[in-house]
């Protein structure tokens, strides 16, 4: 029993497309090369959001004027509700990611909320995610927005390279009357 030319032809071009569009997806995915910035994320609950740095040189320290400005324009951002967000509930547990080559040099997460300033990750290498935290503990007493700072701090060198600003939006939040 032999297959017809019109079988082994329409196989032959199955094969010939399979490969082309294999080799094509894979000539494309090399070219894309590594992101411009490196990612935080935040993981609120179920749900997370990623934004590149707020301030970023790089990957080059930032100066004592550029981390300056970093904190103002951040600041100016939030107040604007242009930094990436995400509500967030008291029972919601909350944690941030980082890229590996952060994670290699070093970095920290704190919010502006808890009794003064909450640490979500102290300085830490190697480890790309800090873990699962009570929102509760993190978030601000006296303002419906916490503000999230995560930092990318060179452990050897103590240098600041970046910095990524999120802000929490405290669906639980009560107003006191004063």
């Amino acid at each position: 029993m032999s297959l017809s030319t019109r079988v082994i032809a329409a196989v032959g071009a199955v094969v010939v497309i399979g490969a082309g569009t294999v080799v094509g997806s894979v000539a494309y995915a090399s070219n894309q090369g590594k992101p411009e910035h490196p990612l935080a994320t935040l993981v609120v609950g179920r749900s997370s959001i990623h934004a590149g740095p707020t301030c970023y040189n790089d990957g080059k320290p930032l100066n004592k004027d550029a981390i300056a400005k970093c904190q103002a324009d951040a600041k100016k951002a939030g107040d604007a509700g242009d930094l990436p967000s995400s509500d967030v509930t008291s029972s919601d547990r909350i944690g941030v990611g980082v890229d590996p080559g952060v994670a290699d040099k070093g970095w920290w997460a704190a919010t502006d909320g808890g009794q003064g300033q909450a640490q979500i990750a102290s300085l830490r290498t190697g480890s790309t995610f800090s873990g699962l935290q009570t929102a509760s503990a993190l978030l601000s007493t006296s303002s419906e927005n916490t503000r999230v700072t995560v930092v990318e701090n060179d452990a050897k060198t103590g240098d600041i390279i970046a910095a990524w600003f999120f802000d929490l939006k405290n669906k639980d939040f009560v107003p006191t009357a004063q």
